[in-house]
């Protein structure tokens, strides 16, 4: 038997081929397939070209497939992505089992497997998950860059240029970020920046990818980013706060996992959001997720091959959760 998880996310998309014990045989890589900002077609061709590079030449039939993608809790955009994934299917000539999640509930997986935990994902984006014991699920954050992605590479980049043009106006401190950002973009003026920050060819992540110019110039001294990391920092610990009391896990004994790539080019970042997590569970655990998030869908297409996965259920409404 063989399965196939795929993690599909803002920046980049795998897909893994495992077997029955769950060992990786082949990958397949592409870029990332967003649905809001790719479109459809553009979802469908990642996705397809990922699994059949993923199963080469091989007379393989997955017997499962499981789907990370954002946005899937609203089941508008699931019936999208299922529909999206039906066709490939249909495609491809297999009738394999599919299942479609939230990409935070594959990345929480890849590191707890079964166990109740709580994952904080601070990639371009961010968001927090977490699943109790009675197969709850509560989440907070991953609402997009436009109203909210609160601590993410983007949120940080934001206010880092934020600060930059107040302190051009007058109308907030000097910083340090001014010097480091304009060399970063290879300009010797503050009012290019706009341009250069707005343009449609420039993806968000050229402004996600400022999180480290944010940590070196804190690392120096400068007040500003200081105050941008702490604050990246309060809004990550506020969303796991908030999932961790939803779901009744404050007293519990389990394992935050901090995932994304902010926290491995931030490391201050990680270290800080460790550091409180300690007061919002005092019997928990911190661990950067080692694992790829894919490795958490393919643990899933297992079980939905071997009889059906037990998707958390959310508790109470998706206002709530």
């Amino acid at each position: 038997m063989h399965v196939l998880g795929i993690d599909a996310g803002g920046t980049k998309t795998i897909c893994l081929l495992a077997d029955e014990r769950g060992v990786i045989h082949a990958e397949g890589h592409g870029p990332g397939a967003n649905l809001h900002a790719a479109g459809e077609l553009a979802v469908e061709k990642v996705l397809h070209e990922v699994m059949e590079t993923a199963i080469g030449d091989r007379a393989i039939v997955p017997a499962a497939v499981c789907l990370g993608i954002a946005g899937v809790d609203r089941e508008d955009e699931a019936q999208i992505v299922r529909g999206i994934m039906r066709r490939i299917m249909r495609r491809i000539g297999h009738r394999s089992r599919v299942l479609v999640v939230n990409d935070a509930l594959i990345a929480l997986v890849a590191g707890a497997r079964d166990a109740p935990a709580i994952v904080i994902i601070a990639g371009t984006g961010s968001i927090v998950y977490g699943r109790n014991a009675g197969g709850d699920a509560a989440r907070a954050g991953g609402w997009g860059h436009m109203i909210g992605d609160e601590g993410s590479g983007y949120w940080i980049g934001r206010e880092a240029l934020a600060a930059v043009m107040r302190a051009s106006d007058g109308r907030g401190p000097a910083t340090r970020l001014t010097r480091e950002i304009l060399t970063h973009f290879n300009v010797d003026d503050e009012s290019r920046l706009p341009r250069i920050v707005y343009d449609r060819d420039v993806p968000r992540r050229s402004v996600a990818a400022l999180g480290p110019i944010a940590q070196r110039v804190a690392e120096e001294g400068d007040a500003v980013a200081v105050r941008i990391l702490e604050r990246a920092a309060d809004e990550l610990v506020l969303a796991a706060r908030s999932v961790a009391s939803r779901l009744e896990m404050r007293g519990d004994a389990f394992t935050f996992y901090l995932a994304g790539g902010v926290f491995r080019v931030v490391p201050w970042l990680a270290d800080e959001v460790t550091r409180r997590l300690a007061e919002v569970a005092p019997r928990c655990q911190v661990q950067i997720l080692r694992e790829e998030p894919a490795v958490g869908a393919v643990w899933l297409a297992l079980a939905e091959a071997r009889g059906g996965t037990q998707v958390p259920r959310y508790k109470g409404t998706m206002a709530e959760g």
